[in-house]
């Protein structure tokens, strides 16, 4: 079965709209599991979002990479000089059991998968080891949502404010 098909017939339950907002509050870092010095990747538009509109300490983990924006890139999560709380992960759908593995062996309190990225065992693994878990959605457009920042990003909201940005 696909991972798209899957996500809309499997029985595994994400947190709710609150509990993303509350898992994003208490995060102090993220790694970036996956990320890359394209700009025209994903991971490189979420990075920048969250170097440039969060709080976070933001960690890239590439084991091909260098520096991504300027900022050392780690091998593996266990380089990190920090546990993250988050791992929000843009690899391939058979690489997420060995990012789960090195999530655990850390000490990370969050994993979190990227759009399209959804992998039920991985995820019930992850909750029976005491981590959280997010899937098929995006950090950068989460943090937006609850940060008032969507529209930056040309979504129509339907919220007319002049309070400016939270980088909670």
């Amino acid at each position: 079965m696909s991972a798209e098909t899957s996500a809309r017939t499997g029985t595994w339950t994400g947190p709710t709209a609150p509990e993303r907002l509350a898992l994003l509050r208490s995060a102090e870092s993220i790694a970036i599991v996956g990320a890359s010095d394209k700009p025209s990747r994903a991971s490189y538009f979420v990075a920048t979002y969250l170097l440039s509109s969060s709080r976070y300490r933001v960690y890239f983990v590439n084991p091909t990479a260098t520096q991504i924006l300027g900022r050392q890139v780690y091998a593996s999560l266990a380089d990190l000089p920090e546990a993250p709380d988050i791992v929000d992960v843009f690899r391939r759908t058979e690489d997420l059991p060995g990012v789960l593995s090195e999530a655990v062996a850390v000490g990370a309190k969050t994993l979190w998968l990227q759009l399209g990225s959804w992998h039920e065992e991985v995820a019930r693994e992850a909750e029976a080891a005491g981590l959280n878990v997010v899937m098929d959605r995006c950090v950068k457009i989460e943090h937006a949502r609850f940060h008032g920042g969507l529209n930056l990003a040309g979504f129509n909201t339907g919220v007319i404010s002049s309070k400016r940005q939270l980088t909670a």
